[in-house]
């Protein structure tokens, strides 16, 4: 029974993280992810809506329920009648080997705890990186981020991936609505120029299974580059969470990730996958949007003469200015260790925010 109990116990520790954290988002935002949630726990496909009053009556439980577990300690995963601290992944996931299963645990936006468990699907190895492909979620907290780095292996969660394809391809936004819709196009889900509900659930599983390996080379990219560490974000996020700081330094971290030579851009542009450049392109919104406003402006020539190298002048401009960023926040940050950090918080409005137009805390990705 060791499955059970696991389950009980991550899923338990998924809660607390939710009961701390949930104020990070906004309540739009929190309304999608309860409703995603709900939908996991019930076993109903993204492109099923629940009856509102069923949601309703679900969201007031889960925040009461939430209300009494706020203040309890991270429980300790036990396995063959050992406590292991919840954060010691290795150690769980060497003894989940023979299951079958993949453990998570780390920090997600604004250090959220993010704890999951879910069944291997498969493993690759991808530019010497391994790989987790994952499927059937066992336990999962509000953020279930789909793509992430865990010990230098990159984690796909497969699920969590099918619910955001078909939430952000159901809320085409204008800006985005050339790309994306060529993307569409290639996969044969528009009827007239418009978006068949019934095609897209048809071709939902092949498009994600498609467009999986394009996350993997984010990972990938991220794993790679040095510039704006890990360590260094994490500084920033602890003294400024929940803040344009935070948002503006990780959007930089991801567009450094993506245009990385071996990176999603990379990728894509080698690959010459059209696909999965009119996704990316569609799907880029907020900070990384106006961080990387070459691709955007690119590709209406690309789709004219489908040459892949206006892409890679592209990424090359967008990677040379948000190092050159990079650097910026970098050598603030380091101000920590001797300066309060008002007057570094002054520097980041002064130098970094300020000049880019993104000292407005709504402005957040």
């Amino acid at each position: 029974m060791i499955e059970a109990e696991l389950i009980q116990t991550v899923q338990h520790n998924c809660d607390i993280s939710d009961a701390r954290d949930n104020g990070i988002y906004s309540i739009c935002m929190l309304v999608l992810k309860l409703r995603n949630l709900f939908k996991w726990e019930h076993g109903v496909e993204p492109w099923e809506e629940p009856e509102s009053a069923d949601l309703l009556n679900w969201i007031d439980t889960k925040e009461n329920y939430w209300e009494k577990i706020i203040d309890e300690p991270y429980q300790p995963i036990t396995l063959n009648g050992v406590q292991v601290d919840p954060y010691e992944v290795h150690a769980i996931n060497k003894q989940l080997a023979d299951h079958n299963m993949v453990y998570g645990a780390g920090y997600g936006r604004s250090l959220k705890y993010v704890f999951f468990l879910a069944e291997l699907l498969r493993e690759e190895n991808v530019e010497n990186c391994k790989v987790y492909l994952l499927g059937r979620e066992k336990a999962k907290e509000l953020s279930s981020p789909f793509a992430m780095l865990q010990d230098g292996t990159i984690i796909i969660r497969r699920e969590p991936l099918r619910f955001f394809i078909w939430d952000q391809i159901q809320e085409i936004r204008s800006s985005s609505k050339a790309s994306l819709h060529h993307a569409l196009k290639m996969y044969d889900i528009l009827e007239d120029g418009v978006l068949s509900h019934e095609k897209f659930r048809d071709k939902l599983d092949a498009i994600v299974d498609n467009e999986i390996p394009i996350f993997i080379y984010h990972e990938v990219g991220e794993k790679m580059q040095q510039s704006l560490d890990s360590d260094t974000l994490r500084r920033i996020i602890s003294a400024f969470p929940d803040s344009a700081i935070e948002y503006v330094s990780r959007a930089v971290k991801d567009v450094l990730s993506d245009t990385h030579p071996l990176g999603m851009i990379s990728y894509i542009i080698r690959e010459q996958r059209e696909s999965s450049l009119g996704i990316y392109v569609g799907l880029l919104a907020g900070l990384r949007r106006e961080l990387f406003p070459q691709i955007t402006s690119r590709f209406d020539d690309f789709l004219k003469n489908h040459d892949w190298k206006i892409i890679e002048e592209a990424r090359q401009i967008c990677r040379e200015k948000n190092l050159q960023l990079a650097e910026k926040i970098s050598h603030i940050t380091r101000r920590l260790d001797r300066e309060p950090s008002e007057k570094v918080q002054f520097r980041f409005n002064e130098e970094i925010l300020i000049p880019l137009g993104l000292d407005a805390p709504e402005k957040k990705d």
